[in-house]
């Protein structure tokens, strides 16, 4: 069961590459579900860029934190290609749940499968080399390695575009 996004009151956008659509310190005040291209979240560590996450079709991102609370979010979402997003506003998407138990259900279990992949992605940089790291990815999630500019594969994983250049070439 999925949830027809179009059914709740939105905007279909498109952006560019590079585009801000979060500016860390800012409230999440939009739910995105990407329709096509990539985005990533990220945060800036003393002017350093550590990449959080990556999200390709179908997938939805939103500073939940920030979403949910009010508060300023700590990340920054942006497009690493050009992207066309289904925009709703965080009045509306509450009023369709609100009104629409299965879609709740819906979001709650994809907010609880994010929980678990934050859980493993957190265990993942914690017992794993760069090496083993980089071998995960390319066994489970390829489409990183396809579509992903360097220096963002680098920042997911936790080290430098060269360290990533490699154990690349040692594949």
């Amino acid at each position: 069961m999925n949830i027809n996004w179009t059914e709740i009151p939105h905007r279909l956008k498109k952006y560019p590459s590079k585009t801000t659509l979060l500016v860390a310190g800012k409230t999440a005040n939009y739910f995105y579900v990407v329709q096509s291209g990539a985005v990533r979240m990220w945060f800036n560590k003393e002017g350093k860029d550590i990449t959080l996450q990556f999200f390709f079709e179908g997938s939805p991102v939103c500073s939940f934190e920030s979403f949910m609370r009010n508060s300023p979010s700590l990340f920054f979402i942006e497009s690493i290609e050009p992207i066309e997003v289904i925009e709703i506003h965080k009045k509306d998407l509450l009023v369709y749940v609100n009104s629409n138990p299965s879609a709740k259900d819906i979001i709650m279990k994809y907010l609880f499968d994010r929980m678990i992949d934050y859980t493993h992605q957190l265990l993942f940089m914690q017992i794993y080399s760069p090496k083993e790291r980089y071998a995960e990815i390319l066994t489970n999630r390829p489409e990183i390695l396809l579509r992903v500019q360097q220096q963002y594969i680098a920042s997911y994983l936790g080290i430098t575009p060269v360290s990533l250049s490699r154990i690349r070439s040692r594949k």
